[in-house]
């Protein structure tokens, strides 16, 4: 059984310490990111734009929450940010069940991403990898495939940003080693690439 809290005040107290606390560490990694990732975003967002304008598409992926990121990106950049637009052309290599599974129980789940992208990558093409660690071994594999095929890479990860470092054409990093921090600049700055991804291509 859960050990129950002695009064309402112990746990207004514990809340309003939590709350401090949290949106204390959450604006530390807001402002250091700020002051060291502007220039990778930027990169970031030459190549995307080069890749559409070209007719090629993004091709996004990552494991648990940075699966759901890349599900959410993909689909702010196929339906819209904030404007009715024309689409722009992504996919996310995380909620087909049937080829992740198959792919994992006959090939190995490393495979999972690399498979994909083998199969429908194409020259002209982003991979879009995410990975809070930069060392998930599937997302490594994906991005290596990608460029071997000549595909322009980029990603989001955190910390120092892991072995992606050296298979992204441009990374962003959140400077933090907390998770949970890391993942909440991920979907502000995935946001923040499709808006400037939609001013780029003139789709506002």
């Amino acid at each position: 059984m859960f050990k129950a809290l002695k009064t309402d005040s112990d746990s207004d107290r514990i809340a309003a310490e939590l709350w401090r606390k949290e949106i204390d560490e959450h604006r530390q990694t807001v402002e250091a990111t700020a002051h060291s990732a502007q220039q990778a975003f930027c990169d970031a967002m030459t190549i995307l734009g080069d890749g559409v304008r070209r007719g090629g598409k993004i091709l996004l992926f990552g494991n648990g929450g940075s699966a759901s990121d890349a599900q959410h990106i993909a689909a702010e950049l196929v339906i819209r940010y904030k404007n009715n637009r024309l689409p722009i052309a992504a996919i996310a290599l995380t909620t087909d069940s049937s080829t992740l599974t198959a792919c994992a129980n006959d090939l190995g789940y490393d495979m999972i991403f690399e498979r994909q992208i083998e199969a429908i990558g194409r020259k002209g093409d982003v991979a879009f990898a995410i990975s809070t660690s930069g060392r998930s071994t599937n997302v490594l594999k994906g991005l290596r495939r990608a460029r071997a095929m000549g595909l322009r890479t980029i990603g989001l990860s955190g910390g120092i940003g892991g072995e992606m470092r050296d298979v992204c054409d441009s990374l962003i990093v959140v400077p933090s080693s907390t998770t949970s921090r890391v993942q909440e600049m991920h979907i502000t700055i995935g946001h923040m690439l499709c808006k400037a991804l939609e001013e780029r291509l003139g789709l506002v």
